[in-house]
């Protein structure tokens, strides 16, 4: 694993909630993950940066169970999800949430209705009881009241990433998937998404696992960010870390002339 300048007496203090150790995942011949060590601590935003055309979200569906893995361990709240019974593994998935690049919304359904499908799905609640609770998922998000009986096709670009953001939050997880969550939305919308993100951390306490290109929320909501390279973490920790390393894709990412303005806008 790539070194991380975070303080080990530190880390050893915090709970790891993700631990991915020796990951192997491929197609066909083609490895994209080559015996990936990671870990996710419990509380933070991780940004998780990649090279064009070698998986982004390879890690992340591999961990969600979405693709198989050739070797090595996935461990989420100190639990191999690999093996794990139906029940134990229901239970572990109640506790994440996710939001798709795309949003994934189902078009069919309306806001309100995408929100409640994972209550319907893992719990037991009367259909007042899961309104209620969709348009609290609903206004936390930001979005109006109104928003909820709209189909997707009826939402703008920012609205769907709002709408698929409720409904990862829906079971209250305590772990969030983001894919790309600010690709398609103007820099003003990008930044009012990146608070959001930062403000329901903070609120929820959640610990944030994203996987992003955007420079700007690199710099002003992560925590920690790790850099995949030829299927392994190449550089892991702050963005002073980042800046640091020697790693030729890393500089050339974090020091190209794109990445000197969001550099500005990260220290102010």
């Amino acid at each position: 694993m790539a070194k991380d300048d975070s303080s080990p007496n530190e880390d050893r203090d915090r709970e790891v909630v993700i631990r991915v150790r020796d990951l192997e995942v491929g197609f066909g011949e083609r490895l994209v993950m080559k015996k990936l060590d990671l870990d996710d601590f419990g509380g933070e935003i991780l940004g998780f940066v990649v090279p064009s055309g070698q998986g982004k979200s390879v890690l992340t569906r591999a961990i969600l169970g979405l693709i198989p893995k050739k070797s090595g361990t996935i461990e989420v709240f100190g639990e191999n999800v690999e093996g794990l019974s139906s029940n134990s593994r229901k239970a572990i998935e109640r506790r994440w949430g996710v939001l798709f690049q795309q949003g994934a919304l189902f078009s069919s359904l309306t806001v309100r209705q995408n929100v409640q499908v994972p209550m319907r799905e893992y719990l037991s609640l009367s259909s007042r009881l899961l309104d209620e609770l969709a348009m609290l998922k609903i206004e936390m998000v930001g979005l109006k009241p109104d928003a909820a009986d709209k189909l997707p096709s009826e939402l703008s670009g920012g609205m769907i990433k709002r709408a698929s953001l409720a409904r990862a939050l829906s079971l209250d997880p305590e772990i969030l998937f983001l894919d790309e969550p600010t690709s398609g939305l103007d820099p003003i919308g990008a930044g009012e998404f990146d608070e959001l993100i930062a403000t329901l951390q903070r609120t929820l306490g959640l610990s944030v696992f994203m996987v992003t290109h955007d420079l700007d929320s690199l710099y002003t909501v992560c925590d920690r960010i790790a850099a995949l390279g030829d299927g392994k973490i190449i550089a892991a920790g702050p963005i002073d870390t980042m800046l640091a390393s020697e790693d030729p894709w890393v500089r050339s990412y974090f020091h190209g002339k794109r990445a000197r303005s969001a550099s500005g806008a990260g220290a102010n």
